[in-house]
């Protein structure tokens, strides 16, 4: 009679099982435009902070979509995770769906498990820069460049000029020291789960499947199977989601209104087809 009765209860009286927030970290990392804000710190630090604030909670679960970005947006979300994880005592179950590639997989690394979908995409771990170059184009249109500096690097990589050798092993001299700092984040997290074969760290990627053989994840599963075989077939997953309001980000919509509509725009549709470069690298 007692559990009938119950059933009519709002579900936040009940006390069937444990309530597991869940947060979503989807999409490019960093890339932050009007339209197309992109995961940052900024971004996801309110969802975070409520997640972890659920005592009754016996663990935060983050579903992780991301083909990389930004390396330190990516790492101070990872970070921020590892600090609340400390601060609540609490486990963090990550769980792969399509891509946890470059800075994703950097973020799934905060994760004290990482589960993925046996045909998600993982890896990538390395570090990459592109542009086009474009040396002859103005002579071409007859348009003069001038650029005007105080310090002879100042300018280097311009598109606009012939490439300098220098420059280039300058830029991967920078690039070396971020890709260390990945390898180092990575063998701290997934300690003497990582197998030594050093491909793992070439900037390939594998599905999930195989990057379970090599370490780079701990099983195969999906977000409510997990959940319910861990903490019962009564555990709920619920979704904690940063609040959006119309105008209530400069970077929203209020930004565009009140500033360039043309060039806001014009930041969009670059922003998206850089999205849809690094989707597309993975297959997807």
């Amino acid at each position: 009679m007692f559990e009938k009765l119950r059933s009519y209860l709002p579900k936040k009286f009940r006390k069937d099982g444990p309530v597991i927030p869940v947060v979503r970290l989807q999409g490019p990392i960093g890339q932050v435009t009007p339209l197309r804000p992109g995961l940052s710190l900024a971004t996801v630090a309110l969802p975070l902070e409520k997640a972890f604030s659920m005592k009754d909670a016996p663990a935060v679960a983050l579903i992780v979509n991301s083909p990389g970005g930004s390396p330190v947006q990516s790492r101070l979300i990872y970070q921020r995770i590892r600090d609340l994880a400390k601060e609540k005592e609490k486990d963090v179950l990550v769980f792969v769906e399509d891509v946890a590639a470059s800075g994703g997989y950097m973020i799934a690394l905060a994760g004290n498990e990482i589960i993925a979908d046996p045909s998600s995409v993982v890896g990538s771990i390395g570090v990459v820069s592109a542009g086009f170059g474009f040396p002859d184009l103005l002579k071409k249109i007859g348009v003069e460049r001038r650029v005007y500096t105080a310090g002879e690097k100042k300018v280097i990589l311009d598109p606009f000029q012939a490439e300098n050798e220098e420059d280039i092993e300058f830029l991967k001299g920078l690039q070396q020291e971020i890709h260390e700092i990945f390898i180092d984040m990575v063998k701290e997290s997934r300690g003497d789960i990582l197998t030594d074969d050093p491909v793992i760290f070439s900037g390939k990627f594998w599905t999930g499947r195989t990057a379970r053989d090599y370490g780079l994840i701990d099983s195969l599963g999906d977000l409510r199977g997990t959940l319910k075989e861990r903490y019962g077939k009564e555990a709920e997953p619920k979704l904690i989601s940063a609040p959006r309001g119309l105008f209530s980000r400069r970077s929203g919509v209020g930004g565009i209104l009140n500033g360039s509509i043309a060039s806001e725009i014009g930041r969009d549709l670059i922003s998206a087809a850089e999205e849809r470069s690094l989707w597309s690298r993975f297959g997807l």
